[in-house]
């Protein structure tokens, strides 16, 4: 029989501190969020609706930001509401249930976003590569199974984290040290043995940043391999230019991400409110910076997106005279 200390989390409510020790600048803390909250929101809006309305970028490498575009803005309104809740509220109450689902989502679509990176990284492997075959290698069939086989990689490696977490019980505080259902920030508050709850998590996390940045470093060398083979100073400068928007997309996401892993599972005695902010710079910068990265940085985009402004000022101006 179940002692009276302990609760199964069927009846649990946890309680969201926030970031613990940095309570009286919670509210300063919300202006960055919510700014970073609406870029993301208005930048990925943005993409896909170039994308999607300019049959020209109907190509591999724009599909794929498509992907990236999409999982960015599932990600933010997994978390981002939530958080900006917290801050401004302190309204840190969530059921376990919910609280299962959040950990869920967040970490699948981080996990979906590695696979979408890797994706873009064949992608350009094969541009510079292998161009001739580029369209027959990329094609729509193939680009909506990559679609697919994220989704569902990311589905699969996160599935038993909820069912490990039901299993344990919680005899001691609810209260979560953090701005979001953590796994581990969770795991820490149960009671007995916790081992396979910490090797799977370990485990997912190394067969997803493990084995994608070693895919992503193993294309990249390839390429770079490539373009020193050309003749033309010209080429070489042009074929590295097409890989430029992505290398900077992939810094901005795994950099934080090694970070935030490493300091969690080596930095013992970092404070507890440098872990959080790692943690939500990563999951809130890379969503908000992608779209500015590729809109800057890729032709095509930008004269679209320009293009779609001049128009509406020219229209603003019309109905003005």
């Amino acid at each position: 029989m179940e002692s009276p200390n302990h609760t199964s989390l069927d009846s649990s409510v946890f309680v969201l501190m926030g970031i613990p020790g940095l309570e009286q600048f919670h509210l300063w803390l919300s202006l960055p969020v919510c700014l970073l909250g609406t870029a993301t929101v208005v930048g990925n809006i943005t993409i896909l609706a170039v994308i999607a309305t300019e049959p020209a970028l109907h190509k591999p490498m724009y599909l794929f930001l498509c992907m990236l575009s999409t999982v960015d803005l599932a990600a933010s309104f997994s978390t981002v509401p939530k958080l900006l809740a917290i801050l401004w509220c302190g309204a840190g109450h969530i059921s376990a249930s919910a609280c299962l689902a959040q950990m869920f989502f967040i970490h699948a679509f981080c996990m979906m976003e590695s696979t979408v990176l890797l994706a873009m990284a064949f992608d350009r492997y094969v541009a510079i590569c292998h161009p001739l075959r580029y369209t027959t290698i990329l094609t729509d069939t193939i680009i909506a199974r990559i679609g697919v086989v994220a989704m569902v990689r990311g589905s699969i490696l996160m599935l038993p984290c909820p069912f490990l977490i039901q299993r344990l019980s919680f005899c001691q505080s609810h209260v979560i040290p953090h701005t979001y259902c953590e796994h581990m920030a969770v795991v820490k508050l149960a009671c007995g043995d916790t081992r396979p709850n910490r090797i799977y998590g370990l485990t997912a996390a190394l067969l997803v940043i493990g084995v994608d940045l070693f895919c992503i470093g193993l294309s990249y060398f390839l390429i770079a391999r490539a373009v020193l083979r050309l003749s033309s100073h010209e080429a070489r400068s042009k074929a590295l230019g097409t890989c430029g928007s992505h290398v900077c997309v992939i810094l901005i996401s795994y950099t934080p991400a090694l970070f935030s892993f490493f300091t969690h599972r080596f930095g013992h005695h970092v404070p507890l409110h440098i872990h959080i902010l790692l943690a939500n710079v990563y999951l809130l910068f890379p969503p908000a910076l992608n779209p500015m990265v590729y809109g800057v940085k890729t032709k095509e985009i930008r004269e679209r997106v320009v293009s779609v402004f001049q128009k509406g000022q020219g229209t603003g101006l019309k109905a003005l005279e």
